[in-house]
């Protein structure tokens, strides 16, 4: 799994343009929500914008530890990864050279919180599910870091935002797409929740 910056996260829910379908196995996808006119103040839904990337990836197990408890997969381009196997048992149902099919899914998410609701913070999660005994050894590991942090400043002509952290630190962000920048205020609190999640089986039926 990798390391997000909080800077990333903000700068990727947040700031991010809107982009297309690069490839068959990447779907991107956007959505996003603005309130009504006509509505109350105290009805209109809080501005918000999800994205999510999801890449399936087929490749073989590369190398198999057993005393370590890890399994180390190849991707078609050659590039590794080692995964650590929480029920050693079924590594006894792996070889090397099995063909494995990953996909990889990450989510980031803002939305603004409603005055007075909200206060600075930073919080994470991780969970672990694998398949039961006498399935296709499988697994799944998932992330999510939310993080609330308050906008000191707006530069419309430069298109950039800066927040403020949990840690009184701040950060400068250039929007690739202006129009979010309509979407927040200086004093604001944004919610923003990055999520990973990693799913791994072999590609092939249990005996």
């Amino acid at each position: 799994m990798r390391n997000v910056s909080l800077a990333a996260m903000i700068g990727a829910a947040l700031l991010m343009q809107t982009p297309g379908a690069s490839a068959d196995d990447v779907r991107l996808a956007q959505a996003s929500s603005s309130s009504a006119t006509t509505e109350k103040p105290a009805d209109k839904p809080m501005p918000s914008k999800t994205i999510v990337r999801s890449v399936k990836m087929r490749g073989t197990v590369d190398a198999v530890d057993k005393d370590k408890g890890t399994v180390t997969l190849k991707g078609p381009k050659g590039n590794k990864l080692t995964l650590d196997v929480q029920d050693k048992a079924k590594l006894d149902a792996i070889n090397v050279g099995d063909p494995v099919v990953a996909t990889y899914v990450e989510a980031l998410a803002f939305q603004l919180v409603k005055p007075g609701t909200g206060t600075p913070g930073v919080s994470a999660q991780e969970a672990r599910v694998s398949s039961k005994p006498g399935e296709t050894p499988a697994g799944a590991i998932g992330r999510q870091i939310t993080a609330t942090v308050t906008v000191t400043a707006i530069n419309k002509k430069a298109h950039t935002v800066t927040f403020k952290g949990p840690q009184g630190n701040s950060e400068t962000v250039k929007a690739q797409d202006p129009k979010n920048l309509n979407l927040i205020k200086v004093g604001d609190l944004v919610d923003i929740t990055y999520t990973q999640a990693l799913a791994v089986s072999l590609d092939k039926p249990a005996k």
